[in-house]
């Protein structure tokens, strides 16, 4: 009997636990968009007014911001100084492939931010930016609605599938 019991308690913390890394994992989402809006209205003002270059621009960056927003501008600055990819788009693509895991949302912007960056004269660009500006703004006020409920209801289902998973295998 000791040991059902004790299988149920892994099995419903099992299950909570999934329901809780699924809460982090959204503001983690939540967190990576405000690192990149905040990334990007700093590209914007420093190519505006001091005109840098790419990869200096993606190196200050990189220093300035934490998390995986950070390790990605600090890549794609090495990969655009050692120019082994013929584009900036395929830099963003290698330098998001070793930054870590990225949400769908945060690899669309960073998609549509490689395709403007370095193609265009300065105007070009910082319409490329304030476009994927509005889209991480847009996908951050889809997540922000009702976060609250969609969290606690997370980890709500999770305990409650625990409990009931248990309550089948007892």
């Amino acid at each position: 009997m000791s040991f059902k019991l004790i299988g149920a308690v892994f099995i419903i913390c099992g299950c909570g636990l999934i329901g809780f890394k699924t809460s982090a994992s959204y503001r983690a989402e939540e967190y990576d968009l405000r690192q990149l809006i905040s990334a990007l209205d700093y590209m914007v003002c420093e190519l505006s007014y001091r005109r840098s270059a790419l990869p200096d621009l993606c190196c200050l960056i990189g220093k300035e911001r934490n998390g995986r927003i950070g390790k990605l501008f600090e890549n794609l600055a090495k990969e655009l100084s050692a120019q082994i990819s013929p584009d900036v788009q395929s830099c963003l693509a290698s330098a998001a492939a070793t930054s870590g895991p990225l949400s769908k949302k945060v690899q669309q912007a960073i998609c549509i931010m490689g395709s403007s960056l370095g193609r265009f004269d300065l105007e070009g660009q910082l319409q490329g930016l304030e476009s994927v500006r509005v889209y991480c703004r847009d996908q951050l006020d889809n997540l922000a609605k009702d976060r609250d409920v969609r969290l606690r209801s997370y980890q709500t289902l999770g305990l409650c599938a625990g409990a009931a998973l248990a309550i089948l295998f007892v």
